[in-house]
């Protein structure tokens, strides 16, 4: 016959607190779980959504191995500030958000927008990226964007 363990139950997204850093005098909110060590890994979400956008299973299954971070983008949800109107300004943000909570070294996962995001931080800031994940989305516009649109015997032309 066993005992119960004493021991916590694992937290989960669903019930982990909100946090709050600021960042030049705008307030972020976010969702950190998972251990303490490791290279973190920042969720970049899609457009207009909040924390509560995560699906907690998909969150906590990332985060059983790994820190993990969500946050509300400027001006989102509940962090403070006004919306940005580009995405180099959000990828901005999530730099300064990133370098604020005291990390040099950070994965992302952008979906959709977030995508976008997550390939600008990429590009600007190489040695703060050390792996890039993006699911659900696309380069901002470029010609790879019209291929899901064409015939599939057919690739599209490229402006010359």
């Amino acid at each position: 016959m066993s005992t119960p363990s004493s021991s916590p139950a694992p937290m989960s997204y669903k019930n982990t607190p909100n946090r709050s850093v600021s960042v030049r005098g705008v307030t972020f909110v976010y969702r950190q779980l998972g251990p303490d060590d490791g290279v973190p890994l920042i969720l970049l979400n899609h457009l207009s959504a909040v924390l509560d956008n995560w699906d907690p299973r998909v969150v906590d299954g990332l985060a059983a191995q790994r820190p993990v971070i969500t946050f509300d983008n400027r001006g989102v949800g509940t962090s403070g500030g006004s919306t940005p109107d580009t995405i180099e300004a959000m990828a901005r943000d999530t730099v300064l958000f990133i370098r604020a909570l005291g990390y040099d070294k950070v994965d992302l996962l952008g979906l959709s927008m977030g995508g976008f995001i997550g390939q600008v931080i990429a590009a600007e800031e190489p040695d703060l990226v050390r792996k890039l994940i993006l699911a659900g989305t696309g380069p901002a516009g470029g010609p790879a964007s019209t291929r899901s649109q064409a015939s599939p015997s057919r690739t599209p032309s490229r402006p010359s």
